[in-house]
């Protein structure tokens, strides 16, 4: 039941036993690192609320008095047992922090998370890290299922159950072999893209999600052409670079490719293929201890 308004809160009753103990107020104060004025201010509060002086202010300090006496016996028991409370909180946290799940999808996992990771080490270097990789949907089912601590995905689209907040911008890139068709062309257009068969990732990847809805914008009857469906983001790069096909994937997943020279990728008009990138967690839980520091990290520019 709701506790009358006249008990006194815990900083006061310690701050009470306290000067009790040390025989001095200044020297209370002092050892809670707070001045003597906001000490003397917390005493008159307490005495405010149980309605009866407390302390005796002498000469030689502060003694307390027959009422003060009895409150401090009672309060002694109040204390301790917050300090149990206090300790047992404490204990609850290191398990909390002890380790961390994360779940993230493919291109999050092996082109993001690396760099957030060595962040993590320095703010939480007692922390076990654990990441599972998966498409959107796995991570999503991942997180809903309590598995993991916090969730990174690349679908267009919050899943049912899940909250979240977008940390990066990413964009989906058409990739070609350097003896394909295309890659002697600086741009193609989107009927091109309609009407060719690609390497598709499997259908509940969030790449191949966001590329069907960007598709789908312009062309709201457009069903893929699949030559080939893989669900490794490494496959299907050793598949185009082969020129088995075509494929639509993250620029940060063949930005070293493209360097190299060994993908291609034309610019494809009018086709709006930026993406955002989310961390997700269970609707209407906060993120504590570690997972909201990875989430804090993950919000940097990269």
């Amino acid at each position: 039941m709701p506790l009358s308004p006249r008990v006194p809160d815990l900083s006061a009753l310690d701050l009470l036993l306290s000067v009790i103990e040390l025989g001095s107020l200044g020297r209370a104060a002092q050892a809670h690192g707070i001045s003597q004025p906001s000490a003397s201010s917390r005493i008159r509060y307490l005495e405010k609320l149980v309605g009866v002086p407390v302390l005796e202010r002498t000469t030689l300090g502060s003694r307390p008095t027959a009422a003060g006496r009895l409150i401090a016996e009672w309060a002694r028991e109040v204390v301790s047992a917050a300090a149990r409370l206090d300790a047992g909180i404490d204990t609850l946290r290191a398990q909390r922090d002890s380790r961390l799940v994360v779940a993230a999808s493919q291109t999050v996992a092996e082109y993001l998370f690396p760099k957030w990771l060595m962040s993590l080490r320095g703010r939480a270097p007692g922390t076990s890290i654990a990441l599972e990789s998966g498409n959107s949907a796995e991570v999503a089912r991942t997180v809903l299922d309590g598995q993991a601590g916090i969730g990174f995905i690349e679908s267009p689209l919050l899943p049912t159950g899940l909250e979240g907040h977008e940390v990066a911008r990413d964009e989906l890139v058409v990739v070609v072999a350097p003896g394909h068709p295309w890659a002697r062309r600086r741009r193609i257009t989107m009927t091109d893209l309609a009407t060719t068969p690609l390497i598709h990732r499997e259908p509940s990847s969030g790449t191949r999600i966001s590329f069907e809805q960007a598709m789908r914008r312009h062309y709201p009857d457009w069903q893929p052409a699949t030559v080939l469906e893989l669900s490794s983001t490494t496959a299907i790069k050793t598949a185009v670079a082969q020129g088995i096909a075509p494929a639509v994937l993250s620029s940060l997943a063949v930005a070293s490719e493209l360097s190299e020279g060994t993908l291609i990728s034309p610019h494809v008009t009018g086709l709006d293929l930026h993406r955002p990138l989310r961390a997700v967690w269970p609707t209407g839980q906060h993120l504590t201890g570690p997972a909201r520091d990875l989430y804090s990290i993950s919000q940097r520019p990269v």
